[in-house]
């Protein structure tokens, strides 16, 4: 799946920085903190649509930190991912707000399948498979089509397409594609959305399906 949004959480910053790497290579858009009061800031700022979220944390316990973002009614799923296995620590963790208990250590195909299917349901349900005029993309498959004609996109590519496909005609602006598609480590000021949208126009073909609205955005 694409166009998900982590947030791994963790004070083991080596297995913090593994988790978030392998997760980049699934062209998931990552961020990471190492203490509790760190993710509450992000959490608050930030739509992410997974926290992979250890409990023992500095700062502000895991505990509290899930206790927060669910009073904030956010559709951020939560993967506590924790050593604090017992049959209480499982039921008080999902009691607390959490989606999903993985526990440490744990196998990492396992980790990834899990992240995926909490993304899927951290915003409305869409068809996996999007079609507009012509242009077919299988969020699942990362493959993409124009009338038939297979498309050799990059990860990025796939990711602004999909995000223009669910717009459905909408106008997307910059800002919103680096969101979904980079993480926060992107520089704002970046010219990384108009590169990728000009490669992925040459890619598409003519006639070009992507319309620029000057001072906004993007649109299909």
């Amino acid at each position: 799946m694409s166009c998900v949004r982590v947030l791994v959480v963790d004070d083991e910053t080596s297995l913090a920085d593994l988790v978030a790497k392998g997760l980049c290579r699934q062209d998931m858009a990552v961020d990471v903190a190492y203490r509790g009061d760190e993710a509450d800031e992000l959490l608050a700022v930030n739509d992410y649509d997974v926290v992979v979220l250890d409990r023992d944390l500095p700062g502000l316990h895991g505990d509290e930190v899930a206790r927060r973002l669910a009073a904030r009614g956010s559709l951020t799923r939560i993967l506590m991912l924790t050593a604090a296995t017992a049959l209480a620590d499982r039921v008080h963790g999902l009691e607390l707000g959490a989606d999903d208990y993985l526990a440490k250590p744990f196998e990492y195909p396992e980790l990834v399948a899990r992240v995926r299917a909490l993304g899927r349901r951290s915003v409305p349900p869409v068809a996996p498979v999007l079609e507009r005029d012509g242009l077919v993309l299988d969020s699942n498959r990362r493959v993409a089509t124009r009338d038939g004609r297979p498309l050799d996109l990059t990860s990025k590519e796939l990711g602004v397409l999909e995000v223009l496909l669910r717009a459905d005609g909408r106008i997307v602006s910059s800002e919103e594609l680096l969101e979904k598609v980079w993480d926060m480590n992107i520089d704002p000021f970046t010219a990384a959305v108009r590169v990728t949208v000009s490669k992925l126009r040459k890619k598409l073909g003519t006639p070009d399906p992507i319309r620029t609205v000057p001072g906004c955005g993007y649109a299909l």
